[in-house]
């Protein structure tokens, strides 16, 4: 059953990408219309009622039907004339991210499938008056090992749900650093920075060779920390400290009864851009704690509290835990 939908989901994206193919238009997106508006919200408001329950629903066969009909509606409201200036503001389980240069935007979301597995769904908008959209198909649960050297296109895409995007300037033109979240198990989460960028014909890859390690080392294409799901873990764009930011990582004792995991020891390592090129910095800070910064563990019961100390509701794990 999964299977078919999947492949069904898989079939219904690939004809929105030869549609995107057959547009020939290059014109830069205008402003929406008031009726074009009106029928863009009256959307909207249908995309807010199935996204919720893709993230809610407790029926597997109830959220693969509501992400079914989440991507067909979607579409539909994306071939609207201008649309990509339609920000879906009111839409708070999918993820919508432009770079400054508003040459496009990506839009992911995350299918809970079991607790041990996760989908994920996406397409690229460029930013043009007619549809011009590039379908991403997760094909994640297929790699063996995460892919840190291989070039990877949308119909061959690395899942994860993006919650920053920062454009960043090479010989090779502009590129974008996409930092996203992949649930992957029930015991183990990763955090990652992947590359994207357009070839001469406008067709997004993902990937680049820019992460130099130093030394003999290869340059890496993406980069990833693999972690306890018991853990918080950082890895972002630090605006202050102009570089990519993210916990070093140290190997534990699984506090699931898994043998060796990996947390955060409370310092920090960095890349940081040089002629288009990220180079890797050891331990940016030179402070650390005295004990590694390892929470309790996470249970279905556990709570957080908020700054007065009112408990905020079930924290629990991923499919709780939405907000990265």
């Amino acid at each position: 059953m999964l299977l078919r939908i999947i492949t069904f989901h898989i079939c219904l994206l690939t004809g929105v990408a030869v549609f995107a193919q057959k547009k020939t238009k290059t014109d830069p997106a205008g402003p929406l219309s008031p009726e074009a508006l009106t029928h863009l919200q009256g959307i909207e408001d249908t995309l807010g009622v199935l996204g919720y329950a893709i993230v809610n629903d407790s029926i597997e066969a109830e959220r693969f039907a509501a992400c079914k009909v989440y991507i067909t509606t979607l579409v539909r409201a994306l071939k609207q004339e201008n649309s990509f200036h339609f920000p879906f503001e009111q839409i708070k389980t999918m993820s919508i991210l432009s770079p400054p240069d508003s040459s496009f935007r990506i839009f992911t979301w995350q299918l809970f499938v079991n607790d041990s597995t996760y989908r994920y769904y996406g397409a690229i908008q460029m930013n043009e008056r007619q549809l011009k959209l590039f379908p991403l198909i997760d094909r994640s649960f297929e790699l063996k090992e995460f892919p840190t050297f291989e070039t990877m296109t949308p119909d061959k895409w690395y899942g994860a749900l993006y919650y920053n995007i920062r454009q960043f300037d090479t010989r090779q033109g502009k590129k974008y650093l996409l930092f996203g979240y992949d649930a992957f198990e029930f015991f183990e989460k990763r955090k990652l920075v992947d590359v994207i960028s357009f070839d001469k014909d406008g067709i997004p890859h993902f990937g680049d060779p820019v992460f130099d390690q130093g030394g003999e080392s290869p340059a890496k294409y993406r980069i990833h920390l693999q972690y306890s799901a018991d853990a918080k873990v950082k890895m972002n764009w630090d605006e202050q400290y102009q570089m990519i930011i993210f916990d070093h990582m140290i190997p534990w004792e699984s506090p699931f009864g898994r043998g060796t995991t990996a947390v955060p020891d409370g310092s920090y390592d960095a890349y940081r851009l040089d002629k288009g090129k990220w180079r890797y910095v050891d331990k940016v800070f030179d402070d650390k704690q005295k004990d590694v910064p390892f929470p309790e563990p996470v249970l279905e019961t556990r709570k957080e509290k908020d700054i007065v100390g009112k408990k905020k509701g079930i924290w629990g794990l991923e499919r709780r835990n939405k907000k990265q």
